[in-house]
């Protein structure tokens, strides 16, 4: 197992390393540097607060291609109605906030913790991370947010306090961005995207598409 140094920004290649499960190394910090690092070589942190950090690759990856997003007849009723209203990086650390309070299947903990917060934050001001908010009778009801590298947008979480804000939030981002996003990473499955079109890929096929946007 690798573990990491704070001082080195650097990670095993995810090509070259295949460990069982998908957990490439230990360690390290959550700097907005390496952060961007991590995720334009395809690995993210994911673990459980007050426990050191992880970072995974795992395979086979759960990503969405955009033109197979699957639409039900219901939540297109929803959109048609105007049930919600849709905006981007309006309220970025309200939607991080709210994900992190977001209670998940099979989940105690969270990953989201004041120092992941603050660097994520960091990287919106960059233009590196991105929100995109759900509203209803002008409250904040649902959203998501992940890192963009290139045409790839990297989802790391999302929060819905009604029912289905969240999955009409990530229709109408992932509709209005068909023609720009090659591809979204859901990371690891789920069955609330897997309804949506999502499916496992080999890892080996993930990064090449990713490598594909930072050549």
């Amino acid at each position: 197992m690798f573990r990491l140094d704070p001082e080195d920004i650097s990670f095993p290649d995810p090509e070259l390393y295949d460990p069982d499960g998908g957990l490439m190394a230990i360690g390290g910090d959550l700097k907005p540097e390496r952060l961007l690092f991590a995720y334009q070589l395809g690995l993210f942190p994911w673990y459980n607060e007050g426990e050191e950090i992880l970072w995974w690759c795992p395979d086979p990856r759960f990503v969405l291609l955009p033109n197979e997003i699957k639409i039900s007849k219901s939540m297109k009723k929803i959109l048609r109605d105007d049930v919600f209203q849709f905006t981007e990086n309006q309220c970025f650390e309200d939607v991080m906030r709210n994900c992190k309070m977001a209670e998940r299947k099979d989940q105690d903990g969270t990953w989201i913790n004041e120092e992941l917060i603050e660097s994520f934050l960091k990287l919106h001001q960059f233009g590196k991370a991105k929100s995109f908010e759900v509203w209803q009778n002008g409250e904040l009801v649902g959203g998501f947010y992940g890192i963009q590298v290139g045409n790839v947008f990297c989802g790391e979480s999302m929060f819905a306090k009604v029912s289905n804000a969240s999955k009409a939030g990530f229709i109408h981002f992932t509709t209005k961005y068909q023609n720009e996003w090659e591809l979204i990473d859901c990371q690891i499955h789920s069955e609330h995207l897997e309804s949506l079109g999502a499916k496992m890929i080999p890892k080996i096929d993930y990064l090449k598409i990713l490598k594909q946007q930072i050549s």
